[in-house]
């Protein structure tokens, strides 16, 4: 997993994630309001090689949790 160089903080990461499994849920904890509030990593080195992503955060997100369900389901099936 490299990255996007996109910002993105925590919270809507958390919201796009419950978006994908159809959670509706409150993403907050105010017991924790220091907590990192924003992830980005810096892909300038390999941009600069000529790569760039293939694979959306959002599609990656839905990839993801769809194959995760699909394997929970083959799992429940055998």
């Amino acid at each position: 997993n490299v990255g996007t160089g996109k910002d993105i903080s925590i919270k809507q990461l958390a919201e796009k994630i419950a978006n994908a499994v159809n959670l509706n849920v409150d993403i907050r904890d105010p017991s924790k309001p220091d907590g990192t509030p924003r992830k980005l990593l810096d892909i300038s080195r390999l941009s600069n090689l000529g790569w760039n992503p293939l694979i959306s955060l959002e599609d990656g997100i839905k990839e993801t949790t769809n194959l995760s369900i699909r394997s929970k389901n083959e799992k429940l099936r055998n």
